[in-house]
């Protein structure tokens, strides 16, 4: 199933109102973005200021940004659906140079993309104008959107930047390091195993699946979200290693952030298909 069409049908589970509140928040956080490139844009030091960061990161470090980009916005896709995935403490937040430095990226693939000899064909001295006559077009483009039009013509260019980043984040190897394979194990967040409630477990009728042995009582007993019980002294050795649980995949937040990326797609992915978030 394509990207876009993973977060259409995600979407499309949503109530009317829960829609209405979402639209209103990325029209919204859309505006500040266009604003803020907009100030990029139409100011020569600053311009070059950013441009010049852009050109010190590595190609590593673009992803990152990315990444994080990506990230932030599917925390606020994944947050509008019932039963939801556990949210993360942390916000990523990302840096006022950083979130210029991946605007402007995202621009300058978006203008290549629609005419790659555009920016190639001019000195950088003119990419302002460039990119200025290209981001002018956009903004006019979405001009009635205030004015009463329905919710796609605010989410589908929301709907294609997730889908433009992730993309971008999975050529760029997602996240993979040192030639490990794709889904490689990350560890559960910290705050997210603090959180974890600890439960009686003489009632409980199974066995820890770590160390085989029954659910005694007296024995410290840890319940993950997903409804399946572990000895504290099993699931915690595991939890460092890897965020999810040993009987049914369920994944708990990550303070990894290609990994927590990976989590809230599989969100999206049981949303569009009806599924529950639990893991059961």
């Amino acid at each position: 199933m394509e990207e876009e069409t993973i977060i259409i049908s995600a979407l499309s589970t949503l109530t009317p109102n829960k829609l209405k509140d979402l639209t209103h928040i990325i029209l919204s956080l859309s505006d500040h973005w266009r604003r803020r490139l907009s100030a990029v844009i139409s100011s020569p030091i600053l311009f070059s200021l950013t441009l010049h960061h852009l050109h010190s990161l590595s190609l590593p470090n673009k992803t990152l940004l990315i990444a994080r980009h990506l990230l932030f916005s599917l925390q606020l896709l994944t947050q509008c659906f019932p039963r939801s995935p556990p949210p993360h403490s942390s916000t990523y937040q990302i840096k006022r140079r950083d979130h210029d430095a991946v605007l402007l990226l995202l621009l300058l693939c978006e203008v290549h993309q629609q005419d790659p000899e555009a920016l190639s064909a001019a000195p950088q001295a003119k990419w302002p104008a460039v990119l200025g006559k290209h981001f002018c077009e956009s903004a006019l483009s979405l001009s009635g959107i205030v004015g009463g039009a329905y919710e796609g013509a605010v989410l589908l260019p929301y709907v294609e930047m997730v889908t433009r980043c992730r993309r971008f984040v999975n050529a760029m190897g997602g996240g993979v390091r040192g030639g490990e394979k794709e889904g490689r194990d990350v560890a559960a967040a910290v705050v997210a195993v603090v959180r974890l409630p600890s439960v009686d477990g003489a009632g409980a009728d199974q066995c820890c699946v770590i160390c085989k042995e029954e659910m005694g009582g007296g024995r410290d007993v840890c319940e993950l979200p997903c409804k399946h019980l572990f000895h504290w002294l099993c699931i915690l050795p595991w939890l460092k290693k890897r965020n999810t649980c040993p009987c049914c995949r369920f994944r708990l937040p990550t303070d990894d952030v290609f990994g927590e990326i990976e989590r809230l797609w599989d969100a999206l992915v049981k949303a569009s298909g009806g599924g529950s978030f639990d893991g059961e």
